[in-house]
């Protein structure tokens, strides 16, 4: 059903409301209407990388894996998973009369805000630090979960909006202040690109106030979504945000007020419980009754665009055992095969697991299932975690020792220890008993997270620094003393910098949150069933360039991600390595009717087939707005043979290449300049690959 009809459907349904039951679908929990056959429906589901909180579900990489793919393709793909097994559980359910929370098909997902420092908890969560390569991935999981049929498969939410990026202990009462050129240029191109492009159903507003207004709240925000985006859906605020107007910001003195003040605003959903105050505010005279009915046709158009106000839809069929079917736990593994970033391998890796004899396996995180999974997760109903992995892929062909080493962040394991440490000695002797070592280090949602949702012991869930709790960073010097070749392993949503420590290992694999059976894919790329291909959604900084960094609270873009970084990085954004050796060697730039076309040719001069990632990066030379260093405009996952060359083509959108001034008015100035590689244009990643990228001047 398309939104005119549902809309002229919802304007009948809710006209025959009472008041008193308008405002009562306002609320996140929407109760039935039993005279009007409306079912009671909540709308709170979750689905940032599978659908999360209610049972068993299919998990693939964390947001931050997902953008590490350069693959909005099988973003896509993994969105329709999702919609697919919310519709299976929500038929399921349904006729189970159980309509409770996190078993709708409306999905708070996903979050577009921009990962800007990497202290952020939340990070994990987002598509990375360049606003092209958020707005596509974007895009395509908005495609797939909302899909192409009759109706609605499931509805998406662009979050939150906007310009929201921690710290996440004040974001109830913080304002975050920023100029109309980071506006334009970096805080809101994602939003407006899922509005015009993807057709997103729904917005989310943020906790924080943006230029002093807050975001459940703010007119301004508001004008560009509605007015300047044409968006047609329906707004709804972060989980009880709205009572911060008045608890947090102070904008407001009481209940009533606040929800007032979002419903004049356009805020037509509230997850939270100041919506219960509205008909009090509607008698008041402090908001008219047109407002709340025209929240409550926004909210039934939806409805009815999914099908579930009686009308019925083409996936009503869709049975149970869609759920973790082999097709979807199949597309999961290879998401998290290509999610994993090469930072270094001085040839230790593929291991060759036929001269294997004994492995080891050391680290907190490499049995661990947490670590698997990041913030925002479902329920699998296996595991495979990196250690079960190796030990799956190994079996009957070398031994695999294991051992902890050390607790994720305390100074030992078994509280009953006299000593720190207290599996170190058996991590040293698992290190000095085997052929090489992987060593599994990092954090999980208790160090870096949402505030509020974890147990993180520095009381907030953004993290301090870009190192490795102490304990770890203990077990990982005394093991690389042993001299073993040591893989280490990183599972985290962030940047971290491993110190001489990372000097000193054979290699190092960045695995994020891979996923509920994640450890089967690293086991794969470790022993060479396949090359790693990810590539950095953002820029791993040296520990010490956080003093560098503007404060955390500054939401100026100078001096943050690759676009404005003033010194070199420890891995560049765009950076991974591949068990081949990929080249961009031609390039060359035409237009074709009305859009610019990029032909690429890709050599392998390595000895193993492989996917890579070409990346094209745009610079306006001698233009004062435009960013300090080229800025990512296309890109395209490609694979390529050992000893082969390949020739790609891709389109390329030329307003990418206008600029954005002090005033937020994208211009043209300069003289544009390609940039064609597999990775960005810049000393380090020439450094580190031993690649320049292939320049084309437009004309």
């Amino acid at each position: 059903m398309n939104r005119t009809e549902a809309r002229k459907k919802a304007q009948a349904l809710v006209s025959q409301m009472t008041l008193e039951e308008v405002v009562s679908q306002l609320s996140y929990q929407a109760p039935a209407i039993e005279r009007l056959g409306v079912p009671a429906y909540n709308w709170w589901n979750e689905a940032l990388h599978g659908v999360a909180r209610a049972g068993m579900a299919t998990m693939y990489p964390q947001a931050i894996g997902m953008a590490a793919m350069f693959d909005p393709e099988l973003v896509q793909a993994l969105g329709d998973i999702s919609a697919t097994e919310g519709r299976a559980k929500y038929n399921a359910a349904s006729a189970h009369g159980d309509r409770d929370i996190y078993k709708g098909l409306t999905f708070w997902s996903p979050n577009i805000n921009i990962f800007r420092d990497p202290r952020w908890g939340r990070g994990q969560e987002t598509y990375g630090e360049d606003p092209y390569l958020t707005a596509e991935n974007g895009k395509a999981y908005v495609r797939g979960l909302q899909g192409d049929g009759n109706t609605m498969k499931a509805a998406a939410c662009a979050k939150h909006f906007a310009v929201h990026s921690g710290p996440e202990d004040l974001r109830h009462s913080f304002d975050a202040i920023a100029s109309e050129k980071d506006m334009a240029e970096t805080y809101l191109p994602a939003f407006e690109a899922l509005v015009k492009e993807a057709g997103v159903e729904a917005v989310m507003g943020a906790y924080n106030r943006t230029n002093g207004e807050p975001c459940c709240a703010n007119a301004d925000l508001m004008r560009r979504l509605r007015a300047e985006w044409g968006f047609e859906g329906h707004f709804v605020s972060d989980c009880w945000a709205i009572r911060d107007f008045y608890e947090g910001h102070h904008v407001t003195d009481n209940a009533v007020d606040s929800a007032a003040m979002a419903l004049n605003a356009g805020c037509d959903l509230n997850c939270g419980c100041t919506y219960q105050h509205a008909l009090a505010a509607v008698l008041a005279g402090k908001v008219s009754e047109e407002k709340v009915r025209e929240s409550a046709v926004r909210l039934m158009t939806a409805r009815y665009m999914l099908g579930i106000l009686g009308e019925g839809s083409e996936y009503d069929r869709i049975p149970y055992t869609a759920v973790e079917c082999p097709e979807h736990l199949a597309k999961a593994e290879q998401a998290a095969r290509e999610a994993c970033v090469l930072l270094k391998n001085d040839g230790l890796l593929p291991l060759d697991e036929n001269k294997l004899t004994t492995l080891g396996v050391i680290g907190p995180n490499a049995d661990s299932i947490a670590s698997l999974i990041g913030n925002y997760h479902g329920t699998s109903s296996r595991y495979i975690t990196i250690q079960a992995g190796l030990q799956d892929a190994l079996e009957g062909k070398a031994r695999v020792l294991c051992s902890q080493g050390s607790h994720l962040y305390r100074d030992r394991v078994d509280s009953l220890s006299d000593e720190a440490d207290d599996r170190l000695a058996e991590a040293l002797t698992v290190a000095e008993n085997s052929d090489a070592v992987v060593l599994v280090v990092g954090l999980d949602e208790t160090l870096e997270g949402e505030q509020g949702d974890t147990g993180n012991p520095f009381g907030s869930a953004d993290k301090l620094d870009l190192l490795l709790p102490a304990s770890q960073r203990r077990l990982l010097d005394k093991v690389l003393e042993v001299g073993k070749p040591t893989i280490i392993c990183l599972t985290t949503g962030s940047a971290i910098d491993l110190g001489e420590g990372g000097e000193k290992a054979n290699a190092i694999l960045q695995c994020w949150y891979p996923g509920a059976r994640g450890g089967k894919a690293v086991a794969d790329l470790l022993l060479g069933h396949a090359s790693p291909s990810g590539k950095l959604p953002v820029t791993f900084y040296h520990n010490e360039q956080l003093q560098e960094m503007p404060d955390f609270t500054d939401y100026s873009m100078r001096g943050r991600t690759y676009r404005y970084i003033g010194t070199e990085p420890l891995y560049p954004f765009g950076y991974g390595l591949t068990y081949g050796d990929v080249a961009v060697t031609e390039a060359k730039a035409e237009r074709r009717d009305d859009f610019l076309v990029l032909t690429a040719k890709l050599t392998n001069t390595g000895k193993c087939d492989t996917d890579d990632v070409l990346q094209v990066y745009c610079q306006n030379e001698g233009s004062a707005d435009a960013p300090d260093h080229p800025r990512l405009c296309a890109f395209k996952r490609v694979q390529v043979p050992a000893g082969q060359t390949v020739s790609v083509s891709l389109p390329v959108d030329e307003r990418g290449f206008l600029v954005v001034n002090e005033r937020g008015e994208r211009v043209q100035e300069g003289k544009v300049v390609l940039y064609a590689g597999v990775g960005q244009p810049d000393a380090r990643t020439e450094a580190l690959t031993g690649h320049a990228s292939v320049r084309i001047d437009l004309e």
